[in-house]
């Protein structure tokens, strides 16, 4: 098992930033690709950005590409997601996930996830 705790969670401005963090126990964090997904009233839950274990290989919605930046600290049990120019449709409820690297596999662990909300 995987427990997974989001913070850094808030009210921001339009252009402002936050730094979502997730910190992970349980199991070796290193052995697990981690990602950002986030939920907005009303709609699908949606992959915001991903990352490998060793930071080799990052993913980002085309979305967020150019103003997300996810990075991991395995030392630290972390991953992070630095989101910079915030916009209003970025209000969601941010959730990280993880799983072990294998072909087809789909994220077994998730966090109870952190709101975020921008005002315009």
């Amino acid at each position: 098992q995987v427990q997974l705790v989001e913070s850094g969670g808030g009210l921001v401005q339009a252009g402002g930033s936050l730094r979502l963090s997730c910190a992970a126990s349980g199991r070796t964090f290193s052995n697990y690709a981690m990602g950002w997904f986030r939920q907005a009233p009303g709609k699908e839950r949606e992959s915001v950005a991903a990352i490998n274990w060793n930071s080799g290989n990052t993913y980002y919605a085309d979305s967020v590409k150019g103003r997300f930046t996810i990075s991991r600290d395995n030392a630290k049990n972390t991953v992070y997601l630095q989101m910079n120019s915030l916009k209003p449709e970025d209000t969601a409820v941010y959730y990280c996930a993880a799983k072990i690297p294998r072909p087809g596999s789909e994220y077994d662990y998730w966090g109870q996830g952190t709101q975020v909300t921008v005002s315009s």
